[in-house]
């Protein structure tokens, strides 16, 4: 009776979180969503005032920043998700790597085994000693799953660990930062979704912008997408405008420009390369996709990008379920896709990378199980992401904030 409550509780959750969701990014409409609209907008009146107040104190060093005495390079975004962000840091960490460099990435973790307050408080009133950083990749292999690690440090430490790079999970990352200089001795730190992590001082801010949904409804959190106002693309060294399919939209530059004149402005597209099975061998090219009937699902922030990716591979939608981004899948949920995947006759199911860190070990349909392999490619006049890493890392760099 208990678990039939919490799973009862669990799904009502999950309806709310989703219909806020829905709201936030202009999916419902009626009654209802305009009125929880009207509320959330007023919240994010006064999260915008602490954001601001925030960055004017370190901006006029009231708060200290903490150099690390390495290059830190920031890769972060404006808005929470949706930006293709974790394929950029891949791709960086692999060409930084190939050019000789000793790199370590630094991530909070989302839904890790994580340092909490509660543990923090409890430490300090009992001057108990600080753990050390959770080493998700000590650069050789990968030392921890994605229930502790993060789904995307687990996916970087999976794709990385042969190249050497260490992957560092803590909350308090100008601590794992330390750490990972003193353990690892690491020359460049890759500071994964930190733009707004003030407390470590990076050379560069490389900020992610979405082509197809730059800044959501120009609101902040939570009536919008946005962490910090538009006008803080002033902090940005580098813009890469992401899923791109050529050159920026005009406006969009015009609106970049107006607030930060000087940054590059880098176009790149996130190209879907093949399927690879999930926990087996297999490899297919993304052709094998054309004419098949498809059940897909995912839990990212933007869902449509990757449908779309689906269909433009000629692949027919049977059935579709989305979740929440970054959703921690159950018995439950893996049942309900094999039953609509069932039910539709599909040939295959299909997901994202991301979701595949996450899926439990004993989901087996009796049909292939696939992901999409994203790669980032860097759009322009015969330029190329190593090159635009070799501006980014090893050329002259202006101030930050």
């Amino acid at each position: 009776m208990a678990a039939k409550h919490r799973g009862f509780f669990s799904s009502l959750g999950e309806a709310i979180a989703g219909f806020a969701v829905g709201v936030v990014y202009g999916r419902r409409k009626g009654f209802g969503a305009w009125l929880l609209g009207g509320f959330l907008r007023v919240l994010s009146w006064f999260f915008e005032l602490l954001v601001r107040l925030r960055l004017w104190l370190y901006r006029h060093r009231l708060f200290r920043d903490t150099p690390l005495g390495c290059k830190v390079v920031v890769v972060g975004n404006l808005t929470v998700g949706g930006t293709g962000k974790t394929p950029v840091v891949l791709k960086m960490a692999q060409v930084l790597a190939s050019r000789g460099r000793k790199v370590a990435i630094l991530s909070r973790g989302y839904k890790g085994a994580s340092d909490s307050w509660a543990k923090r408080f409890w430490r300090w009133l009992t001057q108990g000693s600080r753990p050390d950083p959770l080493v998700v990749s000590d650069g050789r292999s990968v030392l921890v799953g994605p229930d502790e690690a993060g789904d995307e440090p687990y996916m970087l430490a999976r794709n990385l660990a042969a190249l050497g790079v260490v992957i560092v999970v803590d909350r308090d990352r100008v601590e794992g930062g330390r750490f990972a200089l003193r353990r690892f001795g690491v020359d460049t730190i890759l500071l994964d979704d930190g733009l707004q992590y003030l407390p470590l001082r990076g050379q560069i801010n490389l900020v992610l912008v979405d082509s197809h949904d730059p800044f959501g409804n120009g609101c902040l959190l939570p009536r919008g997408i946005l962490r910090e106002p538009v006008a803080n693309l002033s902090r940005a060294s580098y813009v890469f405008v992401t899923k791109s399919s050529g050159a920026p939209d005009p406006a969009l530059v015009a609106l970049i420009r107006r607030h930060n004149p000087t940054a590059e402005i880098i176009p790149c597209a996130h190209r879907a390369r093949e399927l690879i099975e999930v926990d087996g061998p297999g490899r297919l090219p993304l052709e094998s996709l054309r004419g098949k009937r498809v059940a897909a699902f995912s839990g990212i922030a933007t869902p449509e990008r990757f449908e779309e990716t689906l269909a433009a591979e000629g692949a027919v939608l049977v059935a579709n379920r989305r979740f929440l981004d970054h959703h921690a899948f159950n018995d439950e949920d893996l049942d309900e896709v094999l039953e609509q995947a069932l039910r539709a006759q599909a040939e295959m199911i299909v997901t994202t990378e991301k979701d595949a860190v996450r899926l439990l070990a004993r989901f087996r349909p009796p049909m292939p199980l696939y992901y999409v392999r994203l790669e980032v490619e860097v759009l322009g006049e015969g330029d190329g992401f190593n090159a635009a890493v070799e501006r980014i890392c090893f050329g002259s760099t202006g101030p930050l904030r």
